[in-house]
């Protein structure tokens, strides 16, 4: 048998046995480590390899305002070279990318709006897993912060931030995002400004203050039993503050719910208008989220079978695709509509979505739309675990948002009860088409 063909195999054998194991159900363990840790643990023997993602209440929220976008330099860098400790020599970033490749394993580092993401993924053989998880727990502890080279960085981000102010889907994105958000962190955005304030003292606090183990969630997919994760979790966040030396982190203000509509025109030399509608949506660990989910597809995450599509594409040519999405996080992100279309419709682009949004919303989907979509969404359920990766996503997920352990096995059921009626009244308590934002970028009058 070839090389082709085994490789074939093997993830055809993978992919049923994941199948299968989403089917029958994905018992995950959790824990609370001595020092505050809390574990989750999915045990995946079947292949020999561990994913590991550790997140910290250190994203985009929590970023000074004078400092936008400090969270994700400190990130950044924390892959740019190691401090020499108890020994150990300093790496520079050649050094650190080169030890990762000889073990035959990653370490990345990010971070979004909410979170800050440590991924890990080694294989479990004894001598490359210590490797990494050796090297890991340095990256995460004794990052060097070198000078000269978030110089450098920061002229690439600055050249970056340049180059999207020419992108019209950019443009009209901020606009939006700062409309819905206001003052919130979550509508912020890194200005030059904000970058030349950054040097390394504070990407140093940043990471002293906010990645301590008694924060961090850790979540496991692989070939480790409880005893073996819990060991492997103390030596990765071993150089970090630990218990009492563990700082409480503030509150963050809620989004605020928009008191009026607001309609905002940009100017623009585009070939195509670019068009967002809405309004802050739900946080993650609302109730209604599964009823949002289902309805939404019906609305305009179904793609070609969806209203939006139906009204703004199929019966009036108005755009080759427009969707709608919910972006739920720790606080309510934005429902949005988006579309592009020629300058010369935009208008009658807007007006068509505005109408099908508002007959959504007071009236809800048929129960037929609504057994379409449930089929569609639970069918292709098995897909969303057919790797580690996606697992540790739906396990990583499950421990931010203090999700049920069960979460995974009972997601079918409960989709599968929800009525048209449910999605409705969801719909109704969720969002007000009466008050929201719409941005139109690159129309002609």
């Amino acid at each position: 048998m070839n090389t082709s063909r085994c490789t074939r195999t093997f993830l055809g054998l993978v992919l049923a046995a994941l199948t299968s194991w989403a089917q029958a159900g994905i018992p995950i363990q959790h824990w609370v480590m001595p020092n505050g840790a809390r574990v989750y643990l999915v045990e995946a023997p079947g292949l020999p390899m561990v994913d590991v993602q550790i997140d910290f209440d250190a994203g985009a929220r929590r970023d000074p305002p004078h400092q936008v976008g400090l969270a994700s330099a400190t990130a950044l860098m924390m892959s740019k070279g190691l401090a020499a400790h108890a020994g150990a020599p300093a790496m520079d970033e050649n050094a650190l990318g080169e030890a990762w490749a000889d073990l035959g394993a990653s370490l990345s580092l990010g971070a979004s709006n909410d979170r800050f993401s440590v991924n890990l993924r080694s294989l479990t053989r004894t001598e490359l897993l210590d490797g990494a998880v050796q090297l890991a727990a340095r990256q995460l502890a004794q990052p060097s912060f070198p000078t000269a080279v978030w110089h450098s960085e920061r002229q690439r981000w600055l050249a970056s931030l340049a180059e999207a102010k020419t992108q019209p889907a950019y443009v009209a994105a901020r606009a939006f995002a700062t409309a819905v958000y206001g003052v919130h962190p979550y509508g912020l955005d890194t200005t030059p400004a904000h970058l030349q304030a950054i040097e390394a003292a504070p990407m140093r606090a940043f990471h002293a203050h906010h990645l301590q183990a008694c924060h961090a969630r850790v979540s496991v997919v692989g070939a480790l039993n409880r005893a073996q994760a819990q060991a492997r979790v103390a030596q990765l966040l071993a150089g970090l503050p630990q218990g009492k030396a563990c700082a409480a982190l503030p509150g963050v203000a809620q989004v605020q719910p928009l008191a009026r509509a607001q309609d905002i025109d940009i100017p623009f030399e585009s070939a195509q208008a670019h068009v967002f509608i809405g309004q802050p949506g739900i946080a993650r660990q609302s109730p209604d989220f599964l009823a949002l989910t289902v309805g939404n597809y019906v609305l305009g995450g179904g793609g070609f079978v969806s209203r939006l599509t139906e009204q703004v594409r199929e019966k009036r040519g108005l755009s080759y695709s427009v969707s709608s999405y919910f972006s739920p996080s720790m606080h309510a992100g934005a429902f949005r509509i988006a579309l592009q279309t020629r300058a010369n419709q935009a208008n009658q682009a807007v007006q068509v979505a505005r109408e099908v949004l508002a007959d959504f919303v007071q009236h809800g989907p048929t129960e037929a739309e609504v057994q379409a979509a449930k089929d569609n969404l639970i069918g292709g359920f098995a897909l969303r675990l057919d790797s580690n990766r996606k697992l540790l996503d739906n396990v990583s997920n499950i421990a931010w948002y203090d999700l049920p352990l069960d979460y995974l096995d009972t997601w079918s059921d409960k989709v599968q009860r929800l009525t048209a009626s449910d999605i409705q009244a969801a719909f109704a308590r969720t969002l007000q088409p009466e008050r929201m934002v719409t941005v139109v970028l690159g129309a002609k009058p």
